[in-house]
């Protein structure tokens, strides 16, 4: 891109140094410069980008951007007063504001929100569209599958993936928006045209302090739909839970609602739950239609509305929606039944917080044949107050696995002590270790118990201080079923 017309988007101090008459790479990696590359000073929690920028210079890159003074010879430099709202600035100018030529949908919520952006994706190419899904899980493009670090990236990198999905022809593209991402601005340039609320229940106060600032942290992303009625925007908002009535407030676009306790535009009603799917009716103002998905558990029934109203509200027809909803198979990691030659049952799912252990204790409720066995962890160096409470909600179990879930720097007698506290019965092990506890909870399993391993779900490591192990809660209890069943 021509520097000029690329630095015209952004307001800056000074410049010292003569501008290249192109800019080719943005990045804000010094490892990762090409040449003719705009570097961009970002200061981080652990690293300062101004302490890279001569290396990146030296390396190819003409222009480096900074919030602080810098001399380099070999690169003009543009002083800015904040390198992180000009990130947002020049990256969405770069790819030419690529949101605004897909049809953007943003999930946020404290549970569910890979689960309903999962459930997004699959359903839109069940249903012929080309499709991109970001999140926890990945960067899915069409169906391929690629890794990414956050659950909402930096705001370079996400102007990146919509590009690559407008590239290849997506029409949609569905993103998890994390509290963090909104408050860090990682949305920044991000033209959503759909956005759905899941629910609000404790998590993150370590970084947002009340519940309350933590949803208004959520409610950013309705806010920011904005105030342009003349393009169709929509909100999605869950019934069942009061912070919807909160988040109304913060757009002029129409709200679709949906629930199962309270009255809602999209409503599910006879729900039969079995360890094979979920059936139920829908009610909506076309009238009742039963549906069956494979989807287990109340809480996906939630999720399946969020979806149904989605769709329906950006105008697909409801019998090719259902159809759909019915033909797709479960989000990875989300309540996933492990396919075991054993005479038990084993679920992973990505439950971490008290109201997620709640609810998937209560999927697998309906078809109990003998014992609950729950495995809990928690991450080290994370909110400590929902330690105890989420032992409390794990107590529904029969026999519950205390350990630990990536402990980082803390110690295990640390973590499991939280923990152990907030128990309501003796029938409990505290295993640090995570391997161990998972091999454990598949030793103590009798025909007809049904396992839940909690926390992991997808990931396939366990951050250890600061290095990843792999790590994989399905594959050590597949491991361990076949030694003690064979």
């Amino acid at each position: 891109m021509n520097s000029k017309e690329l630095l015209a988007a952004i307001p800056y101090k000074q410049i010292k140094g003569e501008l290249p008459e192109k800019i080719k790479y943005l990045t804000i990696d010094s490892r990762d410069i090409q040449p003719d590359s705009l570097f961009i000073c970002i200061a981080g929690y652990t690293v300062d980008g101004h302490d890279f920028a001569q290396r990146a210079a030296d390396q190819g890159a003409t222009v480096i951007i900074a919030e602080k003074p810098l001399t380099i010879d070999n690169a003009t430099v543009i002083t800015v007063a904040s390198t992180s709202r000009i990130l947002g600035l020049l990256a969405a100018k770069f790819y030419d504001y690529p949101s605004k030529l897909l049809h953007m949908i943003g999930v946020t919520g404290t549970n569910g929100k890979t689960s309903v952006a999962g459930i997004l994706h699959s359903m839109l190419m069940e249903l012929g569209e080309k499709s991109a899904l970001t999140g926890t899980i990945g960067f899915n493009l069409n169906g391929q599958l690629h890794p990414s670090a956050n659950t909402t990236n930096d705001v370079l990198t996400t102007q990146q993936m919509i590009a690559r999905a407008r590239d290849e022809d997506c029409s949609h593209m569905t993103m998890e928006v994390s509290s963090h991402g909104l408050i860090l601005g990682r949305l920044a340039g991000v033209e959503f045209d759909t956005a759905i609320f899941t629910n609000l229940t404790h998590d993150h106060l370590d970084f947002h302090g009340t519940m309350e600032a933590y949803g208004h942290a959520k409610a950013l992303l309705f806010s920011q739909l904005g105030q342009d009625l003349a393009n169709r925007k929509q909100a999605i908002l869950n019934a069942d839970d009061p912070w919807s009535y909160e988040i109304a407030k913060m757009t002029p676009h129409p709200v679709y609602t949906f629930g199962i306790k309270n009255e809602a535009q999209f409503r599910a009603t006879d729900i039969e739950l079995t360890h094979e799917g979920t059936r139920f009716t829908l009610e909506c103002s076309e009238g009742k239609f039963p549906v069956q998905m494979k989807l287990l558990g109340e809480f996906n029934v939630s999720n399946a509305l969020a979806a149904i109203a989605a769709l329906y509200a950006e105008g697909y027809k409801l019998d090719e929606i259902l159809k759909a909803l019915a033909a797709i198979a479960p989000v990875e990691g989300r309540m996933q039944k492990v396919e075991l030659e054993a005479p038990i049952s084993v679920f992973i799912d990505y439950a971490h917080t008290p109201d997620a252990i709640e609810k998937a204790i209560d999927a697998v409720q309906d078809f109990k044949k003998n014992r609950i066995i729950f495995l809990v962890g928690t991450g080290g160096n994370r909110d400590k107050t929902k330690r105890p409470i989420m032992a409390e909600k794990a107590s529904v179990a029969d026999y519950v696995v205390l350990t630990t879930d990536d402990p980082r720097d803390e110690a295990y007698d640390s973590i499991l002590g939280d923990l152990e506290t907030g128990m309501t019965h003796s029938n409990f092990a505290c295993i640090g270790d995570r391997e161990q506890a998972v091999r454990h909870a598949v030793q103590q399993a009798e025909p007809g118990d049904i396992i839940i391993f909690a926390g992991k779900g997808h990931e396939d490591y366990q951050i250890i201080g600061n290095t990843k192990y792999p790590h994989s809660d399905k594959e050590i209890a597949i491991q361990e079923a076949m030694k003690k069943f064979q």
